[in-house]
Order: structure tokens, then sequence, then C-alpha cells
């Protein structure tokens, strides 16, 4: 039957795994760990905290974080009483923060540290529903109406002393059928949507990721995607505390490297541009490396492509190969391995399209790289990339409790318990996305193989007619784009016109190494721009990317973009996809001049 709800989920482990370590994080230089029960105990404290205030069944409690352990069980806390934790990113501004807020009418809200307290403070008058707030790091001068967060524990132990069991009975009335949560869409286009979803939507998504992948009671999961994100929130934090694995929060995105060789995981979930930046690291080193080192490097890939590609084949692997795979994990692999703590059983990659060739080169290196797709809509896995069962360039097979199908004009629809109820409040945007016979409509354009695999070719509404009436799929050529040396980012540019541009961010660290062999020093992405050669550099990049393009496909110019593309000057949602109308609007003019041919 398994569980009727994720607080009852969570509240099981203090029965069936007290002892054990569900939690790390880093606290004045050093990991500290939190057991099952401790973790639970604690939630528990929150939830009758939130009971004293009134929060009850269908309520919503907003949260404006990063990740940490208060973000994990103040939502553990708020589903045991049928409520529902709305994130925010910490990184959207003050209108947006607002509009999520009021949209989804919070009763109370929770922020992180002074910086989110200004954040909400700027608009506090403008929240019509918060009655009450709270804060994870007080600021040194803390006013009203803000309270740290020790004062709801307080509560929750006073509360407790009269009504001992009042948590673990409200768990009880809960059912697959009751809200859990509601998500908002970040959205490259138009204000957010709160995605609805059932504590059945996300208890069936991990009944059915769990019988195809393997999640063991002795994974350690590093924690680092915004918890704000159905991704981050389904593997990192249900579906782990489902299987009773542990979770260590790393400090933040900028430390994950350090975290990585601290906690030494054994699975982590990311989107493409963690694995895009270990790459294009990794093959910056080899290159300025001395030439025998290039040539076993490239030799030990060469092998673990073959290697992989049998076993993705499910072809016999002979011994010389078996015995060439061995020196090449001595020699190379291993080093690769270390570099990520040294005991990954595999990643998950999900969030946008994964480069085949990146995915290809970790796996050849023996870091497997499962690549998913989802929507927040869906809870979030629709297909996944198993241990015995992938294939590079795809998103994998569906799950066994999904269905999944093609439509007429390519779209890929699909059906199940994992998707949503609707969105909040919009009866109509729901009927758009989903049919009178249940199908969700995701937008996405794709294929499904001879054995039954999920290709993504790109967003429906990404895809590029030119004004010769060819159409292109743009983000496979960016995913080849970003792949080469010296690209950092690329967006490409065609719709309605007669030819493909691209506007270009270099990768900074590759071309101030090249500069260097040059003579040149540059420290600042500006001094980048202002570079002999860098056109003549990226323009060689292009080209090879050109060579497996079909004629109408290739890039003719292309543009730099004066800064990185960011979430916080714009051409970035939170979950860092890129707002391609936010990039065309921005360098519009340069666009322009690019067809004044």
């Amino acid at each position: 039957m398994g569980y009727q709800s994720l607080g009852e989920m969570f509240f099981d482990k203090r029965q069936s795994m007290p002892d054990k370590v569900g939690y790390m994080f880093k606290k004045d230089g050093k990991w500290k760990s939190v057991t099952f029960k401790e973790a639970v105990d604690w939630a528990e404290k929150l939830a009758a905290g939130l009971a004293s205030l009134g929060v009850q069944k269908g309520d919503r409690v907003a949260i404006v974080s990063g990740n940490r352990i208060e973000w994990a069980l103040m939502d553990y806390a708020t589903m045991a009483l049928g409520a529902m934790l709305v994130p925010v990113y910490p990184s959207l501004l003050d209108h947006q923060l607002r509009y999520i807020v009021n949209d989804c009418e919070a009763k109370v809200l929770i922020a992180e540290d002074d910086l989110q307290v200004a954040k909400v403070s700027n608009i506090l008058s403008e929240l019509n529903t918060v009655k009450k707030f709270f804060v994870f790091d007080p600021p040194e001068q803390l006013v009203e109406p803000w309270k740290k967060l020790t004062a709801l524990v307080e509560a929750g132990e006073d509360f407790l002393k009269k009504n001992p069991d009042y948590v673990t009975n409200e768990i009880k009335k809960i059912t697959r059928e009751d809200w859990a949560t509601i998500i908002y869409t970040s959205g490259t286009t138009g204000e957010p949507k709160g995605a609805v979803l059932k504590h059945g939507n996300f208890l069936s998504n991990i009944e059915g990721a769990m019988s195809v992948l393997d999640i063991y009671t002795e994974d350690v999961f590093l924690s680092f995607l915004p918890l704000s994100h159905v991704f981050e929130r389904m593997a990192g934090h249900f579906l782990s505390n489902h299987q009773g694995a542990t979770v260590a929060y790393a400090e933040s995105i900028d430390t994950v490297a350090e975290n990585m060789q601290e906690i030494k995981p054994t699975v982590m979930v990311s989107v493409p541009r963690l694995y895009e930046k270990i790459y294009a690291r990794v093959l910056e080193n080899v290159e300025m490396g001395p030439p025998l080192k290039r040539k076993i490097f490239y030799w030990a890939i060469g092998v673990g492509r073959e290697y992989v590609n049998h076993i993705m084949k499910k072809q016999a692997i002979l011994f010389p190969l078996k015995a060439e795979q061995k020196l090449a994990h001595k020699l190379v692999f291993s080093k690769l391995q270390q570099r990520v703590g040294g005991r990954i059983r595999f990643f998950v990659s999900g969030g946008a399209p994964l480069s085949a060739e990146i995915a290809e080169f970790f796996t050849a290196a023996g870091l497997i790289i499962l690549e998913g797709y989802g929507l927040t809509e869906t809870s979030p896995v629709i297909t996944v990339n198993l241990l015995d069962h992938f294939k590079f360039g795809t998103v994998g097979p569906p799950l066994p409790n999904v269905e999944v199908k093609i439509a007429e004009d390519g779209e890929i629809l699909t059906r199940g318990p994992h998707v949503m109820v609707g969105y909040f409040k919009k009866e109509e945007a729901t009927k758009e996305v989903i049919d009178e016979e249940g199908w969700l409509h995701t937008g996405d354009i794709g294929m499904i193989d001879e054995d039954g695999f999920l290709k993504i070719t790109d967003r429906k509404k990404n895809i590029i007619v030119t004004s010769g009436g060819k159409n292109i799929a743009p983000q496979p050529i960016e995913n080849m784009l970003v792949t080469t040396q010296y690209i950092e980012q690329a967006v490409v540019i065609g719709d309605k016109r007669k030819f493909i541009t691209a506007v270009i961010v270099p990768a900074f660290e590759a071309v101030k190494n090249w500069a260097a062999e040059q003579g040149k020093t540059i420290n600042t992405y500006d001094e980048m721009l202002q570079l002999d050669g860098l056109k003549e550099l990226i323009r060689k990049e292009i080209d090879l990317v050109n060579e497996n393009l079909a004629r109408y496909e290739t890039i003719k110019d292309f543009i730099f973009a004066g800064e990185p593309f960011s979430i916080e000057s714009g051409e970035l949602t939170p979950s860092l996809k890129v707002k391609r109308k936010v990039v065309e609007e921005k360098y519009h003019d340069q666009i322009e001049k690019m067809y004044e041919i």
C-alpha cells in the first residue's frame, strides 16, 4: 500500500531508523550530523508551533531561503498538518516575491536571513494575508513583526505539553488526495503559475522511480540545487528520505567542489550546468598539460567510450578491452573520480537537456550520468535513463507508472498519477495544458525511438522557423557550442530570419589561459572582450560546430554578450534556463546589425 502522505513517510523514520544519520550541514567550519529521531522531533515542534498560530489543513506557509536543514524540516512540519509549504527562490526580486506570497494567500512567511528580511520588509505593507513572520538567521536588530525560528520551536514545545499527540494525529488524517505544496513555475515568459501537487503525486513518483533505480540507506546525497526547484525537492529531499539515505547540504553553489571532497557523496542530482563546467575545466587542464599527458588522456577516454558503448548496446566485453579499461582507470579515470569525492555511484541530470557528448564523456570515465526528464507539473519525473538501460542523447524510458505519447505535431504528452491537480486559481490555464482525457501537454517536442527511449528536440515555443521555411531546434546547437573549449554560454537566433546567428558568452578562464600563451594578461570579462584575436578564436570554435550541422542550420555570424548570462542580470531563470526573449531584447540592436547584409 505504501505511505499515505509525505508527513507519514518522514515521521516513520523516528521509529524505523531513529539513530541513523539523516542530515548533515556545515556550521562554524565543521560538519554536524542529525539523526532521524532528532530531525523528526525538531520538525514536530515546528509543526506544533505552526498549529499554535492557527495553521491547519489547507493553509499555505511561504518560505524564501536557500538550502538548509531548517528548510527541509519546515517542509515536513507544514505537511504534517495538511498545510502546504510554498517555496520562493531567494534570488527573486521584491515584486516577484510579493506576487507569489499574495497569489498563494500565505498565512505565515519564513525568511532565511537579513537579506531576505530586508527584501520582505520592503513590501510588508503590500502582503495581504501574512500574519506571522519568522527568520532562520536573524539580523542583530530584529524588529516587529519578525520573530526568531526558536520562538516557533518554543511555542511548539508548549503546545505539545498540552497536546502531545496532536501532530501525529493530524498526519493520520492526510491522504494521497490531499494537496502537499504549490510550486510556482519560474517560467521564461509571463507571470509564474502555481502548480498544485498532491501527496499522491510525489509518492507515486517516488514509487515509480524506486522500481527502476537503486537508492540505498547507505547512500549520501549532496544537496545544492535549490530546494525551491521541484527536481531537488523530489530527489534530494523526498526520495532520499523515503529510502532512509543521508542528505548533506552544500554550503553554497560555489563550494560544491570543496564539499564533494569533504562529504564524498554517492549520489548527486544537478542541472547540466555543473557537468558542463566540470567537463570544460577537465579539458582545459588537459590541453595545458604536456603532449604525453594529453595523449594518455584522450586514449583513456577513447577506451572508456568503447567500453560503455558495449555496455549500452549490451554487447560482450572481451578481455583486451577489459584490460585496457582497467589501465585507463588507473592512469586517468581514478583521478577524475577523486575530484568528485571518489564514491559517486551515479549522477542524475535534469532541468534542461544535457549534451550527449558530455554524458558519454562522464560515463566513459566511470561517472555515469542518468539523464531524466520532467516538469514541475509532473512532480517531476516522467522518464529517466537507468544504470543497466541507458542511451546517450535521450532522457530514458518512462517510469513504469507513467504514460507518454507523442502528439501529431510532435509535442510530448504524459498521463498518470504524477500529473498535478492544476494551476492554483487558474482554471483556464489548467485546461490549456491538461486535456479532457487527462493528458498533460508538456510544451516540449520529441520522439520515442524503437527501444522506447524518449528524445527531446526542443521546447515547442523555441523552434526557429527561418524565412525560408526551415524548422530548426536551437537547443541541440547550443549544446554543441557550450561543449567547445572557449564558449561558456550561447543563444541561437534566427526565427523568421534568413539565416542563423548567435549571442556568445566566451569561457573566461579558458580564454584567459589562451591569452597568457599569447603574452597577454586579462583580469575581467570586459578586458577579455577587448582582446585582439578573440573573434577569430570563437569563429574557429563555431566553424567546428557548423561542420556537423545542415547548411541551413549553420551559424553565419555572432556577437558577444556584454556580460555572462545570470539570474541577477535577468537572462536566466532561478533554475538556470536561458530566457531567450530577454537575451534577444537586451541585444536587439546588435542582433539587427548582423542581418543588415
